[in-house]
């Protein structure tokens, strides 16, 4: 974080000074949240969570080095004690964020956004410093505290946003007022909390309203393939930059196709120029992110040759996204086990196909979760769009929702033990450890809670028997 005093961030936060002997004392270090991050410096936030409450960590901390404790009561130690530390949190985020003189991209979406912030990230640092959301801290805590650790010579900050409703994104966009928005989709992830689709694009929108106009440097990029996103245009003030494999596309793709590996290769086509890119992610999916990560580049003055270099070198910087690795025996798991919608299940399985010419494929998959009343159908489609690409076999994990993986797949023309429904994570693990041979490739997947990166794991332990949680 930029340097501040103790007695700047308490004025910031509307706070009060609690056994601080030198207000004037600065914060040099990170802001965090966990108690094992502290350093010399650092600002400690103390939440109360359901299990911890972090100012029982007061003390430690403060030995350890933190200058102070923002928290909600006094500690016994250097404190700045506010009514409510989350808002306080995202008061000083505000207040750094205006004083850097960083562009400030923000970007949402149903599905895609950490990998496509990954992607902005590693085009974007090669041009200048970069600060960029780790893994998908994407909240109302999470994104304040990444805009907290960019410093002065930070250039760019990238910012993913996430929602679960009408409202969240303008919080956000409030808290870190972005200069670029980027709106990837509108699918059906968290469709059971919003509603519909009609109501996940009115607060993905929310990001282009919030945008400056155009003469104040203000650009909206949006999907020119979704519908929903390219509606969005007349909601800003911003000026407006389309990407996508449409015509109609500032900045498109043309001559699209996978490797025989499943990585994506794509003629780059800007305002100002083409490239040729061949990506090292894996999934025909990655093109859109790529293309979005382009949008941006090339609207903060990157050259398409510079882009397209770019994007041909990154890799994944997020783990359990497509992580392909190739066990000493030939077969290959791809732990893509994160998180789980209908739109990543298809773009999941489509790579999977692409990457098993040759050899078996397998879809280790578990429940997709918050989509309400569309749970069946969407489930059912999934299990029947695995038979369609010739999966060789389908291994559906858990209770009622994978029950429906394996029907839709029964329905769609498997027999046999073409599609098999297991109960937990283990039984998933003792059967692939018994089958799998030299060539096989393993996708795992299905939403968090499931777990399913367990038997990812397990499979890469190559000669262990251990067990698995079973979820």
């Amino acid at each position: 974080m930029i340097a501040l005093s103790l007695a700047e961030i308490a004025a910031v936060v509307g706070g009060q000074t609690h056994d601080i002997p030198d207000p004037s004392a600065e914060v040099t270090g990170p802001v965090v949240r966990d108690s094992r991050e502290v350093v010399p410096g650092s600002l400690f936030v103390a939440f109360v969570g359901e299990r911890v409450d972090g100012h029982d960590y007061a003390a430690a901390v403060v030995e350890a080095g933190a200058a102070a404790v923002l928290a909600s009561r006094p500690v016994g130690a250097p404190a700045i004690v506010v009514d409510d530390v989350q808002t306080a949190l995202g008061a000083l985020a505000r207040h750094v964020v205006r004083k850097l003189g960083a562009t400030l991209v923000a970007l949402t979406g149903s599905a895609g956004k950490t990998s496509t912030k990954d992607l902005i990230a590693q085009v974007l640092r090669r041009k200048a410093p970069t600060v960029f959301t780790p893994g998908s801290l994407n909240n109302e805590i999470g994104l304040p505290l990444t805009a907290l650790s960019a410093t002065e010579e930070t250039k760019f900050l990238v910012l993913e946003m996430g929602a679960r409703g009408i409202g969240h994104i303008r919080y956000l966009a409030d808290l870190t007022p972005p200069k670029i928005g980027l709106v990837l989709n509108v699918g059906t992830a968290h469709i059971g909390e919003f509603g519909g689709r009609e109501q996940i694009a009115q607060a993905k929108g929310e990001l282009v309203e919030s945008l400056p106009p155009a003469d104040e440097g203000g650009v909206a990029i949006l999907n020119a393939d979704d519908p929903l996103v390219r509606a969005m245009a007349p909601r800003t003030k911003a000026k407006v930059v389309f990407f996508g494999e449409s015509g109609e596309a500032d900045v498109r793709a043309e001559n699209v196709r996978l490797t025989d590996s499943g990585q994506p290769a794509f003629s780059l086509h800007t305002p100002s120029g083409c490239s040729d890119v061949t990506m090292r992610l894996y999934g025909e999916h990655h093109v859109s992110n790529a293309l979005a990560a382009a949008a941006v580049a090339h609207e903060l003055g990157m050259s398409a040759e510079e882009i397209a270099t770019a994007l041909s070198e990154a890799g994944s910087l997020s783990r359990w996204r497509m992580e392909v690795t190739e066990r000493p025996d030939g077969v290959t798991i791809v732990n893509d086990a994160y998180n789980a919608n209908p739109e990543s299940m298809r773009a999941a399985l489509r790579a999977l196909a692409a990457m098993g010419k040759g050899g078996r494929t397998w879809a280790v998959l578990g429940k997709m979760a918050e989509l309400g009343d569309e749970a069946l159908a969407e489930h059912d489609a999934v299990g029947r769009l695995a038979v369609r690409l010739n999966v060789g076999k389908l291994v559906a994990v858990g209770g009622r929702e994978a029950a429906w993986l394996q029907l839709g797949a029964y329905n769609e023309g498997s027999w046999g033990e073409e599609s098999v429904h297991v109960s937990d994570a283990q039984a998933a693990v003792d059967l692939l450890r018994s089958e799998l041979r030299p060539g096989d490739v393993v996708l795992v997947k299905a939403s968090r809670s499931v777990g399913l990166e367990s038997v990812a794991q397990a499979l890469l332990a190559t000669g262990t028997e251990g067990e698995v949680a079973a979820r």
